[in-house]
């Protein structure tokens, strides 16, 4: 067997990472040799994988989700399941990485011209995985119906032209208009482009079936293509998300009682926010998100993630009273935990000589006696807990060493993303900061992947969707 299938969707979020892990799982599970690709993500979430290059670059940086959906597939994580990462540093430039490792920056206006080298990279790592596996699993990106990208797309209907790859196309019934959704994505796309559209998935529905099956045969007589599936609303689901957007569907607010309350500022270019995963997961722990200082009153730790850019983060903080409110509840006893940028910001200063976020020094919260200096070259590591992706690199004074980073009495930073997925790490945090730890993060994640496989093997016709791909 060899071939491939291209998951899309109507808009991003509506599922395309969610039915590509299922599918992932669902088809490893049958003994075939499965990997997920996705031709260029645009996220902040991001994990460090082994590259096997000799020309230097002993680690690379993919889509978190990638990552997942690897772990889904039983296969080792690589670069070329997801060789072009864009991670935006404002509204108008992202940072390039590509097959793992730096590539510079892309502005904007470039993004209708001027990534043709993005996508023979792209192209070349998906034939790469072609000839190793029986099965590739595509993801696509945003929606195959943006035609005004669609001379220079490499990741939905360009990828699919490339490869000749059959598409389904996800929809998040959720949202309403679904149907609409649909029919218009196919009635935008060209001939060509229509051709290898193979039908349809429905996500995230509540209620009674039957009464969306007038729907269904519709979109069926309508489109000339079939249904492939109905995937439920499912409430437990949690995978590692790429997309901002999934912020908003993270932790809970605080319920009475005997339980740690842990508030995580919601930093406006917050990047790799999976780190709180793992708490949430714990029964014990509350957590919830704050972007102001009402937000963290009766918190006891306040939470700060790592941003992709520490010093204009530390900025809108100080401006809207949370850098004094986090001054505040340490001073007070509290416990403050942060991770990379967020650890950065609580030391003494941080100083940008080489222009990686503008140039210049501002002072830190203080909090921490570390001094944060930005190079130029980008740190990839893996520790032995989690993984390091930064620029900074700390100058440590006296204060006790913790995690790859600094701890002063309650007041705790790490330049490890991931650590707190670690049980042992987690639990011996969470005692000293007043929680516990009842939970499994490892058994946590397999059990829900497992679980999202049963829902695809049960609502989805997997062996229709193998035969478009022998």
């Amino acid at each position: 067997m060899s071939g491939s299938l291209l998951v899309a969707g109507t808009t991003s979020d509506a599922g395309k990472s969610v039915v590509t892990t299922g599918l992932c799982r669902a088809l490893a599970r049958r003994g075939i040799s499965v990997a997920p690709y996705k031709a260029q993500n645009m996220s902040n979430n991001s994990m460090v994988v082994s590259t096997g290059s000799t020309q230097g670059w002993d680690f690379g940086e993919i889509g978190r989700a990638q990552w997942v959906q690897a772990v889904a597939a039983r296969a080792t994580p690589e670069v070329a399941m997801n060789p072009v990462l864009l991670k935006p540093g404002s509204d108008r430039r992202s940072h390039v990485v590509l097959m793992g490792e730096p590539f510079g920056t892309l502005d904007a206006g470039e993004f209708a011209g001027g990534r043709t080298a993005l996508r023979d990279a792209a192209w070349a790592a998906y034939d790469d995985l072609r000839a190793r596996y029986d099965v590739v699993v595509c993801e696509g990106a945003g929606s195959p119906a943006e035609i005004n990208l669609r001379a220079t797309d490499y990741v939905n209907m360009g990828l699919a032209q490339h490869g000749r790859i059959p598409t389904v196309v996800v929809g998040d019934i959720d949202r309403g208009g679904v149907f609409a959704a649909m029919y218009g994505t196919l009635a935008l796309l060209s001939d060509e482009d229509q051709s290898l559209i193979a039908g349809w998935v429905i996500n995230k529905f509540r209620g009674d079936r039957s009464l969306l099956e007038p729907g269904l045969e519709m979109l069926r007589a309508r489109t000339n293509r079939p249904v492939y599936g109905v995937l439920p609303w499912l409430p437990d689901l949690w995978l590692d998300s790429e997309d901002a957007l999934a912020i908003l569907d993270r932790g809970s607010r605080p319920i009475p009682g005997e339980r740690l309350k842990v508030a995580v500022v919601r930093l406006p270019r917050i990047s790799n926010f999976t780190d709180v995963d793992a708490l949430c997961v714990e029964p014990s722990v509350d957590v919830w998100f704050a972007d102001g200082p009402r937000g963290l009153a009766g918190a006891d730790v306040v939470l700060l993630p790592g941003t992709r850019a520490t010093m204009a983060d530390l900025a809108w903080m100080q401006k809207r009273g949370l850098a004094d409110a986090v001054v505040a509840h340490a001073r007070a006893g509290g416990a403050v935990l942060g991770i990379c940028g967020g650890f950065q910001m609580l030391g003494t200063r941080v100083e940008d000589p080489a222009g990686v976020e503008g140039g210049g020094t501002v002072e830190g919260l203080g909090l921490l006696d570390v001094v944060t200096t930005f190079g130029a070259d980008k740190v990839l590591r893996l520790p032995e807990h989690g993984y390091e992706i930064h620029h900074g690199r700390i100058t440590h004074g006296d204060d006790e060493r913790w995690l790859g980073g600094a701890r002063r009495g309650s007041v705790f930073g790490t330049m490890w993303h991931g650590a707190l997925e670690s049980d042992d790490v987690r639990r011996s945090w969470l005692e000293s900061v007043g929680g516990h730890s009842t939970a499994s993060f490892p058994a946590a994640r397999e059990a829900r992947i497992e679980a999202l496989a049963d829902a695809v093997e049960e609502h989805l016709d997997v062996s229709a969707l193998l035969e478009l791909v022998s």
